[in-house]
């Protein structure tokens, strides 16, 4: 009697905890808007771009990023008119150049960006105005990154406070995902992510919040997304209709808070072998991960990046256009 009693107890227990406040099912997410009509397409000004591109905010510029780019990597447009402005970051083995392109983060403040080179494992500093009236600029090295830990993308939010996914590589192709508190000037990690007990092998994307100080852990082959604090208080796990359904497929990709507090995020659901990975949806929830709405792209999205002055969003494309627009007031 006395072990079934227990027993009884632990199911309680267990069953308490996975209802409390901070678990949040979604079986359905059915309020949908078709919005694939209301992007924008606009063009690189003649530079060839290729689909493996990620896009940056920078004050009145916008910084395309091509992973597979031959010669100069990261080029900068006038975000309104999409004007060329300018291309830096050649690609070769020299001191000024890119070996491995890999996140850029800005630095609103000092007008500076901050490109990782994943093959010399270094960080080099660029200042938006220099780029801009010289072509040859050469930029700084800002620092050293620690091959057995480093961010593989990040916020940054001072010398002293950047807020990133970082990689900790165990074995061979193999490594660990976390989001992490990190001080540049020191080289400090503090992981502040959340650690699912139900998660066999955590792959990840996330976005957060300087404004919220929040955090999204967007899970890639789960239907799961979490939120907390950047002390790493969980406020909520947010289960989708797919959990616990195939690893097989692919469910978020990317997201971003918006300056209307909502968390925006890209969806899939579609088996990862075939072109049903990428995400053609994008899931509005608000700061505590209630649904309110899918925005149906109705084109395949490879990246996205989010203007907060002008509450656009900007897309890149893997379909017959390949970068648009979506202005996101009176839709949310």
């Amino acid at each position: 009697m006395t072990r079934l009693w227990m027993l009884l107890c632990g199911l309680l227990f267990f069953s308490c905890t996975r209802n409390s406040s901070t678990e949040k099912y979604q079986t359905t997410r059915d309020k949908v808007e078709n919005v694939h009509n209301r992007l924008k397409k606009f063009d690189t000004d003649s530079i060839l771009i290729g689909n493996n591109a990620r896009m940056y905010m920078l004050a009145d510029y916008l910084l395309i990023a091509d992973h597979r780019g031959y010669d100069k990597q990261i080029h900068v447009f006038d975000k309104n008119s999409f004007r060329h402005l300018a291309s830096t970051a050649p690609r070769g083995q020299g001191p000024t150049e890119i070996t491995v392109l890999g996140h850029v983060a800005v630095d609103e403040q000092s007008k500076k960006f901050y490109v990782s080179d994943h093959g010399k494992q270094k960080i080099f500093s660029y200042d938006i105005d220099s780029v801009l009236v010289d072509p040859d600029y050469t930029p700084e090295v800002k620092l050293t990154m620690d091959i057995a830990n480093f961010p593989s993308e990040y916020e940054y939010i001072s010398d002293t406070l950047c807020i990133g996914r970082t990689i900790a590589p165990i074995g061979v192709n193999d490594y660990v995902p976390s989001v992490s508190r990190w001080n540049m000037q020191t080289g400090k990690m503090v992981s502040i992510s959340y650690n699912h007990p139900d998660i066999e092998r955590k792959r990840i994307t996330y976005t957060s919040s300087q404004q919220y100080r929040l955090i999204a852990e967007l899970y890639n082959n789960y239907d799961l997304l979490t939120i907390s604090d950047f002390n790493g208080n969980l406020k909520c796990n947010v289960y989708g209709p797919s959990w616990g359904e195939s690893t097989r497929n692919h469910y978020y990709s990317e997201g971003f808070f918006d300056s209307k507090n909502h968390l925006i995020v890209s969806y899939s659901g579609g088996n990862n072998n075939t072109d049903a990975y990428y995400p053609t949806r994008l899931l509005v929830f608000g700061l505590d991960g209630s649904y309110i709405k899918t925005l149906d792209i109705g084109y395949k999205i490879n990246s996205m990046r989010y203007d907060g002055l002008a509450n656009r969003l900007y897309l890149n494309l893997n379909d017959e256009i390949q970068f648009a627009y979506l202005d996101l007031d009176g839709l949310i």
